[in-house]
C-alpha cells in the first residue's frame, strides 16, 4: 500500500526552527527551514545529519517550500542551501521573497556583528540563497516536476503567509505553516478549500487556548498604555518588525489621534520604513478595509509615530517605543528593556508568543533577577503585562480549519506536546479521525488509500440498467463487469464489444474442459438422459436442455457421454464451459464426481 512519511526536524512537539520532512509518492519535500530563537548553539537550526550525514541536500530533497518570513520558519533557510548545500528550487510567496532576506540580513548583523560568532552565514550566501526561489502566487497551481504540485493558499497571520497543498499523483498533503482564522486591522481570515487531503499538518500554538473578543483585548491594551504614559512612565512594546507591529501601531495611531495625546510613539529605525513600503508594495495582501481606504489615505503612514533613535531612551518624560525583536531576545528590545526595567513606572507589553530560553519568556513567568548574556544581574521591577495579540489560531481556529480542509489524517506540529495531547484528543473525538503529534526526529507513516477513476461508457451502463440492476448510487457501492483501457493517464471500463472495436482486435473464445469418469450399466443415451433428470432436480433456477445430437446445455456448458470400448460399463463424461461459467462448471464436475442417485 502507498504510505506518506512525515517527519519533524523542528517544531515536533516544540516552537521554534520548524522544519518538516515529507515523503509522498517518492518525492521528498522540506517545508519551512527556521531557527529556534532560545538556542544559541547547534540546536539552533533544525538537525539536517538526519537526510544525510555527509554531502549536499540536493539528490535527497525534490524541493523546499517556506511558509512565511518569521525567522522560526525561514532562519536556517541559507546556512541550509549554501553552508550544507541545497541547488534546488525554494518556493516562497511574492511578499516572503521580499521581505525575507531583509530579516535574514538583520538577524545576521545582531548574531554576527553584535555577539561576534564565526560559524555563521554571510550577507553574500543570503543573496546566493534568494536566487535559488521561485516566487508563486495564490492560488497558483505549481509543476515542480512530471508527478509533484503545489499550490499556495492565504494564510492570515503575517503578510505573505501560505499554506500549501503538495498533490503527487491522488495523494496530498496541506502544510498550513502558521495561520490565523480570525481577520485583523489589516489583514484577511485565513482560507482553503474542500480538498480533502490525506493528512493536514496544522501549526498548534494556541492549541488549548480560546481567545477572548479581540475589541476587550484592544481596549485593555489602550487603558494599560494610557494609564502609564499618564502617570509618567515608559512603554516597551517588542515586537517582530512586520505583522503584529502594524496591527498595533494602526491601533495606537488611531487611539492618539481621537484622544489628542502628545505623548511621542516610537518605532525601531530601519526595519519599520521598509516594512510599510512593503505592505504598500503587496496592497492586495492585506484586507478589504485597507484595500479600499487606500487611495484615500494610506493607513501604513503614521502621522504620530516617528523613527526611534537609540539616544532616546534616555530622555525623560513618558513615551512608547515599539522595538525588535519580539521575544527580548537580542538586539533594540533588550538593550531598552536593560535601560527601563529598574523603574516601577514603565511597562513592558508582551504582545506575542514567548519561546522558553528567551528573556521574554522569563519575565512573562515571573522571574524578578535576570542574568542577562552571563554578565550582571538585573532587576526587573517594571510592570510586566502579556496580551496576545499573536497571529495564530486558536483552538476553535484549527477546528475551523479542519471543517473547511476535510482530511482524512490530522498532523500537530508548532505547539507544546501537554497542549498537543489535549487537542489530539478533541480532534480524534469530535472528527473521528487519527490525529498524530511527533516529536522532532520521530516519523509518522501514514498508509493511503488512493481512489483511483474511472469513466464508464455509456453502453455499458446502459446495458447494466437493461438487465434490471438498481439506479446508479454514488453511496452505494456496485460490481460492474467490463473492459479496462487505458490511455493517456486516464481509465475507462467499456464493453467487451467497444474494447475489441477500439483497439483494432478479433474475439477468440476461451473454453474449459474436464472429463468425469462414471461406471453406470446403462447405455451411452440412458446416462445422459438420466444426468438430465438429476441436473434438472439440483438445478431449479437454471435453463437446462436436453438436445437431439447427443448433447445436455447448462448455460454455456456443454456436456456429452461417451463409453470405453473395453469396458462398455465405463461412461466417460465431458464437459466444456466458457470462462463466463467457471463457477458453474466447477460445480458440475464435482456434482457428477460423486455419481447419479440409483
Amino acid at each position: 500500500m502507498p504510505d506518506i512519511k512525515v517527519t519533524p526536524l523542528g517544531a515536533g512537539q516544540d516552537v521554534g526552527r520548524s522544519c518538516i520532512l515529507v515523503s509522498i509518492g517518492g518525492k521528498n519535500i522540506m517545508l519551512d527551514c527556521g531557527m529556534h530563537m532560545g538556542f544559541n548553539d547547534d540546536r539552533r537550526f533544525p538537525d539536517f545529519s538526519y537526510i544525510t550525514q555527509n554531502g549536499r541536500l540536493t539528490e535527497f530533497l525534490d524541493c523546499v517550500i517556506i511558509s512565511h518570513f518569521h525567522l522560526d520558519h525561514c532562519g536556517a533557510l541559507p546556512y541550509m542551501s549554501e553552508m550544507v548545500g541545497y541547488d534546488g528550487p525554494i518556493y516562497m510567496t511574492h511578499p516572503t521573497k521580499a521581505i525575507c532576506p531583509i530579516l535574514l540580513e538583520d538577524f545576521r548583523k545582531i548574531t554576527v556583528d553584535k555577539k561576534g560568532e564565526t560559524n555563521f552565514f554571510t550577507s553574500q550566501m543570503i543573496k546566493d540563497c534568494m536566487k535559488k526561489v521561485v516566487p508563486l502566487n495564490l492560488h497558483q497551481t505549481v509543476q515542480v516536476d512530471e508527478e509533484l504540485e503545489i499550490k499556495a493558499y492565504y494564510a492570515g497571520h503575517v503578510l505573505g503567509a501560505a499554506m500549501f497543498q503538495i498533490k503527487v499523483g491522488l495523494e496530498s498533503v496541506v502544510y498550513t505553516g502558521d495561520y490565523n482564522m480570525t481577520p485583523d486591522r489589516h489583514l484577511g481570515a485565513a482560507w482553503i478549500d474542500k480538498c480533502r487531503p490525506d493528512i493536514l499538518i496544522s501549526e498548534s500554538t494556541y492549541a488549548t487556548t480560546i481567545r477572548d473578543s479581540k475589541r476587550c483585548r484592544e481596549r485593555d491594551f489602550l487603558k494599560k498604555v494610557h494609564e502609564t504614559v499618564e502617570r509618567g512612565g515608559k512603554v516597551l512594546i517588542p515586537v517582530f518588525a512586520l505583522g503584529r507591529a502594524q496591527e498595533l501601531c494602526i491601533l495606537l495611531e488611531t487611539f492618539w489621534e481621537r484622544m489628542n495625546l502628545k505623548a511621542p510613539i516610537y518605532f525601531s529605525t530601519g526595519l519599520t520604513e521598509k516594512a510599510n513600503h512593503y505592505y504598500k508594495l503587496f496592497i492586495t495582501w492585506t484586507n478589504q478595509k485597507i484595500r479600499k481606504t487606500f487611495v484615500q489615505r494610506n493607513m501604513f503612514e503614521f502621522k504620530h509615530i516617528k523613527a526611534f533613535d537609540r539616544t532616546y531612551a534616555d530622555n525623560p518624560g513618558p513615551m512608547v517605543v515599539f522595538a525588535t525583536p519580539g521575544m527580548l531576545h537580542a538586539g533594540q528590545s533588550l538593550q531598552i528593556f536593560k535601560k527601563w526595567a529598574g523603574n516601577e513606572k514603565n511597562m513592558v507589553i508582551m504582545p506575542g508568543y514567548c519561546v522558553q530560553g528567551t528573556v521574554g519568556h522569563k519575565i512573562l513567568n515571573g522571574q524578578k533577577k535576570l542574568e542577562i548574556e552571563g554578565r550582571a544581574t538585573l532587576d526587573v521591577k517594571l510592570q510586566v503585562e502579556y496580551m496576545s495579540f499573536s497571529a495564530h489560531a486558536d483552538a476553535k481556529g484549527i477546528m475551523q480549519l479542519i471543517r473547511m480542509a476535510e482530511p482524512r489524517n490530522m498532523l500537530l506540529v508548532h505547539g507544546e506536546a501537554k497542549k498537543m495531547e489535549f487537542l489530539k484528543d478533541k480532534i480524534e473525538q469530535e472528527f473521528s479521525i487519527s490525529c498524530y503529534m511527533p516529536a522532532n526526529g520521530e516519523t509518522t507513516t501514514i498508509v493511503t488509500n488512493p481512489s483511483v477513476p474511472v469513466d464508464i461508457s455509456l453502453n455499458l451502463l446502459k446495458r447494466e440498467m437493461a438487465l434490471g440492476g438498481p439506479l446508479p448510487d454514488a453511496k452505494r457501492p456496485r460490481t460492474m463487469h467490463g473492459t479496462l483501457i487505458m490511455k493517456d493517464n486516464s481509465l475507462r471500463l467499456v464493453s467487451p464489444e467497444q474494447a475489441l472495436k477500439e483497439l483494432g482486435l478479433s474475439e477468440h473464445q476461451l473454453r474449459f474442459t474436464c472429463r468425469v469418469q462414471l461406471h453406470d450399466p446403462h447405455s451411452d443415451t440412458d446416462t445422459l438422459g438420466r444426468i438430465y433428470t438429476h441436473l434438472k432436480s439440483v438445478l431449479k433456477s437454471y435453463s437446462i436442455q436436453h438436445v437431439p445430437d447427443g448433447t445436455v446445455i447448462v448455460e454455456s456448458i456443454v456436456i456429452k457421454v461417451t463409453s470405453s470400448a473395453e469396458e462398455p460399463n465405463l461412461k466417460v463424461i465431458l464437459l466444456s464451459w466458457s470462462y463466463q461459467d467457471e463457477e458453474l462448471g466447477s460445480f458440475l464436475s464435482t456434482l457428477l464426481k460423486k455419481g447419479l442417485p440409483s
